[in-house]
């Protein structure tokens, strides 16, 4: 499949199989609110009378429907409110309401149970609704609709109709997952959630947690600059409450910031991947860092050599699709380290490939497929069964699998075996850890744990917990975190909720009198409208992982928002938020919820994360580094020495 197709069937995929994210208020922060019990800064139109009480606009049609119009025009709109229909009535929001010679165009979103679409409207001055004609569908992650295609159109419209019983979530015979989309549709006679995203020539309509619920392409024609407007027709009232709005024709980046306690070193300006690997390509006793299509030598990293064609990757328009994952270890049992890269199965370069090292020729290295299918963003190299050797955990067609190297063959398709029961363990979220304290490596992601056996059963059972979320986003994240957070010897989970959306738990593991596990979710950061740990919100947490920092012996994590995540628009929440990286002090403190707190440090406000995060001590001074290859560029994070911390620092990292 080419990249363009590929582009063009992610997009759609995207439209058909997304869901909004909402927790009590707005995904952007607003340029204002409206709290008040007075219209100033508004006017009526029309024929419905208008008031406000205690921070509500009540709409009410008289001898006929109107409109409330905001004073101040936008080309690019943010909007978020909670509305609620009564008695008959019908409402929806109005956006570059440009003016006429004869009354006013714009871009309506209706917000009617029966009618949740968008159009184009033609009023005349007294708001008389005039015409009113259907925007063609648009959306996905695409940040410009492209011209109307007719074929197009149609592939898309059977897309849709295939697609409308929406998600079937499966998983074991008689299971109940813990995991499932959100409800769909209005609630009657009740408060509503919407948020409204017109960038471009898209507008994006996310109605109540339960999808892109209506969208459409918002050409020239339809309305260029002016106000947005309120609603009121039909009979009954209508109340709006909590009413934001963001002119997103601003984008704000601030001030460059890295944390006093790294040394920041940028590598390469360009991007090319996804993820860093660690490892002695050429043996000379020091590390050198693998990213992307390039291994840059250590001790210094400022001289590199290309181990596939390096192309460079719009971040616009692109995805890195032939290197999403790094790993570096030996596959060929050479004593030389090779490179495994992992990319979704969805595209281009799909499945993992393995790139031998060409033991000191000074040559590009050869490539082999060697796993045909690879469906989570993230993978984890580690010793899971215990025999010395490590295997690629990942997950494909519905089951959570491992893979390693025929020692016979091992650039030849690699023995896969698949661990768990079929179900929807795909995408976001993998981990790998002993969770019940058996000695035996267990695997992890939204959906619960799976549990290794003792040898010689081939199905591991499986446990169902939430540690995940699912609203605009599918739920998981990166890479999940095992250890014991509060101190209290049993293993804990910290992990972000949702890669493409908002949340940053950690999951305390309880034991019931029965020895039955089960874990309490203890929130670190949600959204805009939640008390987050030190004040810090982001969203896109798409690369993580644990390491020990500070070195006091406690691990910690580090976590990040992958900018533009599904490239330059709208689809995801904060998508223009700032590319931040971080890292999450582990503090057990007996007063905080469940024994421990996180405490967030700022490591650097301009490169963020891509599908993971390595932490390691490149330079074996007893220090965590970080490196991160994201479409800002490479980066390494020296870590300095910190007075009190432990002279050893330790990585639970698995890129080395």
């Amino acid at each position: 499949m080419s990249l363009k197709r590929f582009s063009v069937f992610a997009a759609l995929a995207a439209l058909l199989f997304s869901a909004p994210l909402f927790g009590g208020g707005p995904s952007f922060v607003p340029d204002a609110k409206f709290q008040g019990s007075n219209l100033s800064g508004w006017h009526k139109i029309g024929q419905a009378d208008w008031r406000a009480e205690n921070g509500e606009i009540i709409g009410t049609p008289k001898q006929g429907d109107g409109w409330l119009m905001l004073n101040r025009s936008y080309q690019d709109t943010g909007f978020y409110a909670s509305f609620r229909c009564t008695g008959g009535c019908k409402t929806g929001v109005l956006l570059r309401a440009e003016k006429t010679a004869d009354g006013i165009k714009g871009v309506y979103l209706s917000l009617a149970a029966d009618d949740l679409a968008t159009y184009q409207v033609t009023l005349d001055a007294q708001g008389k609704v005039l015409k009113r004609e259907p925007l063609r569908r648009g959306g996905g992650t695409v940040r410009i609709a492209p011209p109307y295609d007719a074929e197009a159109e149609a592939r898309a419209a059977e897309a849709r109709r295939r697609f409308a019983g929406g998600f079937r979530m499966e998983g074991p015979p008689g299971v109940t997952l813990p995991l499932g989309p959100p409800a769909r549709g209005m609630r009657a006679n009740d408060w509503n959630e919407i948020e409204i995203l017109l960038d471009a020539n898209i507008l994006r309509g996310f109605l109540n947690d339960g999808g892109d619920s209506a969208s459409g392409v918002a050409d020239d024609d339809a309305g260029r600059y002016g106000p947005l407007a309120l609603y009121a027709g039909g009979t009954g009232e209508v109340r709006f409450k909590d009413v934001a709005y963001k002119d997103l024709g601003v984008k704000v980046m601030p001030a460059e910031q890295v944390s006093s306690n790294f040394r920041m070193q940028p590598i390469n300006d360009l991007f090319y991947s996804w993820s860093a690997a660690a490892a002695d390509i050429n043996r000379d006793g020091v590390l050198d860092v693998i990213a992307g299509p390039y291994y840059y030598l250590g001790p210094d990293y400022t001289t590199a050599r290309e181990i596939y064609l390096a192309s460079t990757v719009n971040p616009s328009t692109e995805y890195p699709n032939d290197n999403w994952v790094a790993h570096a270890a030996d596959f060929t049992g050479d004593s030389w380290p090779d490179v495994l890269t992992t990319s979704h199965s969805g595209g281009p370069g799909g499945g993992a490939h393995l790139y031998v090292n060409p033991k000191g020729e000074l040559r590009r290295w050869d490539k082999y497929q060697v796993v045909p299918r690879v469906q989570t963003e993230e993978t984890i190299l580690k010793d899971v069964d215990g025999d010395g050797k490590p295997e690629l955990v990942y997950a494909a067609e519905g089951f959570v699998r491992l893979a390693n190297p025929d020692p016979a063959n091992p650039t030849g398709e690699w023995i896969v075996r698949s661990v768990s029961e079929k179900g929807p363990w795909t995408a976001h979220g993998i981990g790998v850890g002993d969770i019940n304290g058996d000695g035996r490596m267990d695997i992890l992601n939204a959906w619960g744990w799976f549990e290794q056996p003792a040898a010689g059963q081939k199905v591991w059972a499986y446990h169902p917990e939430k540690f995940g979320l699912w609203t605009r986003g599918s739920p998981g994240g990166s890479q999940m975190a095992v250890y014991d957070v509060n101190g209290d010897g049993l293993n804990d989970i910290v992990t972000s909720l949702q890669a493409h959306g908002w949340g940053l738990s950690w999951f305390e593991q309880k034991r019931g009198s029965d020895g039955k596990i089960s874990f309490v979710e203890h929130p670190i950061m949600s959204d805009y409208s939640a008390k987050n740990a030190g004040g810090v919100t982001f969203s896109q947490l798409h690369g993580s992982t644990p390491a020990d920092v500070d070195g006091d012996g406690i691990t910690d994590f580090v976590v990040g928002k992958r900018y533009w995540s599904h490239l330059d628009n709208y689809h995801d929440v904060d998508p223009y938020g700032p590319p931040v990286l971080y890292w999450y002090r582990t503090v057990r403190n007996p007063n905080a919820p469940g024994g421990a707190e996180f405490v967030p440090e700022l490591i650097h406000n301009r490169s963020g994360v891509g599908s993971d995060v390595l932490a390691t001590d490149l330079n074996k001074d007893g220090v965590v580094d970080v490196v991160t290859t994201t479409s800002r560029g490479t980066f390494i994070f020296w870590g300095k020495a910190r007075s009190g911390g432990a002279s050893t620092a330790t990585t639970s990292s698995a890129r080395d």
